[in-house]
């Protein structure tokens, strides 16, 4: 085998490997971003939980992705580890499925003229055809994906079909026929499979690789079994990566990938060898063939999975005992650590834990508003901290969010999950906003209390009718928010106005006090603080609602929404309002 077939080898290699990761990502997308929902809905049951990660594995042809998703599931809390112990074994058995594919280069071409136009090559020039026109000239993505599933399939043959004839020359070879003797030793093939694996982060990779070299003739079964268990172990390092920064949870279920191989491996080497021994399997020296190698490969994973499957309690309780909880993390895990970096590859995952995220973030700044304004007739020192802490939580959800958010937007999102993108990021400035602003009451308030200011009779009437308005507005705003309620939205605006109108009139009439001597000035500043940021905080409530209102046209435009604030209306506008400014009358 000289430099030029080392070459050719190499070469086919990078062509197998890029093909591999072109197929995959590109059926990832043409499925959809259904398949990481579906695989979190409805992995309830260890039975269930396997077929879904054998059927999400076989679409995407990647056991680690599967189970990166799995340890992002994990991590966020959305799954237990007993749930996804049956996904991760599910995924073991996926896996396999790509060394079918690749037996299809296996079809021959010789002899018939029908045989050559049906022939590997015939065939994976004209997918290879097929998909470039798709790819260049398809007027969707969805066609534009199924052509680079197309041209990965292609590649991916292509690249198959230039180590077979690289290593065709190693037929002939002594040296490496005796290397493959040497691999019989399962303790050493077992080892080289892993580390080979290791290298290349793919465990399909892997077996295609060794269903190559089958076409030399000199790969016998004995050889080729303990490699395949080695690249079973093997493809557990990727998932181990991924699992580096997660929690407790999220690192126990990247370890059961790995227990589940390894102590698959132990206990059907033990059986088989000890069998062997006894009666002496006359194929252990037969020749082995692509398909019979993907053959070999399934029936091992189906195997070691149905030995293990009624183990997967004492699976659970094994990890759980090798990893514990880390005390800082806490037994309730924030509502933060959805924002999974594992789920940016699948927007509508990424999406709806975004959603639920800004949900508790909008709960939060709920519960600081009511506590602020608490504070303003009956102050007290620990509800203030709470306020302060929980607005310095509420910055620390919008840097979080808005990074996540950015990063969701560099992925292919549809025109639904870009409005979708656009709604978060307008709400979460705005209940930042509203956090800083139920601060700057409860200061206001600390104030009152630190100076022993009591504020004039009807001054506390008209801020307890304002503050009432302020409340209700609040409440519609998250509501309407959290649920997508666009009718409960369409309340906002009138409720805004009549909040607007609340304050030029207190406004006027405390400047009539201060006029008369009924109020003095410093008294009269904390006052006017305290309308100012009600105020403020009802014009955020109206942004989300504007918000709400322009993107479920799907018409949403930024500028536009800025200039229109205070002109949306809607056949109800007038009818709200008078029904609002009669409840919230300071008269």
């Amino acid at each position: 085998m000289g430099v030029s077939n080392v070459l050719e080898l190499l070469g086919g290699v990078a062509l197998f490997l890029f093909g591999m990761v072109l197929m995959g990502n590109s059926l990832t997308k043409v499925a959809g971003n259904k398949l990481e929902l579906i695989l979190y809905r409805l992995s309830s049951t260890p039975v269930k939980g396997i077929l879904l990660g054998t059927g999400v594995t076989a679409v995407i042809q990647s056991s680690s992705a599967t189970s990166v998703m799995v340890v992002g599931f994990v991590n966020s809390g959305m799954m237990k580890v007993r749930q996804a112990i049956g996904v991760v074994m599910g995924a073991i058995i996926g896996t396999s499925i790509t060394g079918w594919i690749i037996c299809l280069s296996q079809v021959g071409g010789a002899g018939s003229s029908v045989a050559v136009i049906f022939s590997t090559s015939t065939l994976t020039a004209i997918i290879a055809v097929i998909g470039i026109v798709l790819r260049m000239f398809g007027k969707h993505n969805r066609q534009k994906h199924l052509g680079e599933i197309m041209l990965g399939f292609a590649v991916l043959m292509y690249g198959i079909s230039a180590m077979s004839g690289a290593v065709m020359p190693l037929r002939e070879s002594q040296t490496f026929i005796n290397m493959l003797t040497a691999f019989s030793n399962p303790i050493l093939g077992i080892l080289i499979g892993l580390i080979f694996t290791s290298l290349l982060q793919s465990a399909s990779a892997a077996v295609g690789i060794v269903q190559t070299l089958a076409v030399t003739g000199a790969v016998t079964f004995q050889a080729v079994l303990p490699i395949v268990m080695g690249i079973a172990i093997g493809a557990a390092v990727p998932v181990l990566l991924s699992a580096l920064g997660a929690n407790a949870n999220g690192r126990r279920t990247a370890f059961v990938y790995l227990f589940v191989d390894t102590f698959g491996v132990i206990i059907f080497s033990i059986i088989f060898y000890s069998i062997n021994a006894a009666v002496h399997f006359d194929f252990m020296t037969m020749s082995m063939t692509a398909v019979s190698i993907a053959m070999l490969n399934t029936v091992f994973r189906v195997i070691i999975v149905t030995i293990l499957a009624p183990a997967i309690p004492l699976l659970e309780k094994l990890v759980c005992t090798l990893i514990k909880d880390n005390d800082e993390e806490g037994v309730d895990l924030r509502d933060m650590d959805r924002l999974e970096d594992r789920f940016i590859m699948h927007p509508t995952l990424a999406l709806e834990q975004t959603r639920q995220v800004i949900e508790g973030m909008s709960n939060k700044t709920l519960k600081s508003l009511l506590r602020s304004f608490s504070l303003i007739d009956d102050y007290n020192n620990d509800i203030f901290a709470k306020v302060k802490r929980n607005e310095e939580t509420v910055d620390r959800y919008e840097d979080k969010l808005g990074t996540y958010l950015v990063k969701i937007t560099k992925q292919e999102l549809t025109h639904k999950q870009n409005i979708a993108v656009s709604k978060y990021l307008h709400a979460i400035n705005d209940f930042e906003r509203m956090s800083d602003h139920a601060l700057n009451i409860a200061e206001s308030a600390q104030e009152l209390h630190v100076k022993g200011i009591e504020f004039t009779p009807e001054a506390k009437k008209e801020l307890s009718v304002l503050t009432a308005a302020v409340k209700e507005i609040v409440n519609i705003a998250i509501q309407s928010f959290n649920s997508g309620d666009l009718e409960k939205a369409y309340y906002i605006e009138p409720l805004e106005e009549v909040v607007d109108h609340l304050c030029d009139e207190i406004k006027i009439h405390h400047v009539e006090r201060v006029q008369c001597g009924a109020c003095t000035l410093e008294p009269g500043f904390i006052f006017n603080d305290l309308l100012t940021n009600f105020e403020r905080v009802a014009d955020h409530c109206s942004n989300i609602g504007v918000a709400l209102i322009e993107l479920s046209d799907e018409d949403f435009d930024v500028h536009e929404y800025i200039t229109s604030l205070k002109e949306v209306r809607t056949h109800h506008f007038d009818e709200y309002y008078a029904e609002f400014a009669a409840r919230f009358n300071i008269d």
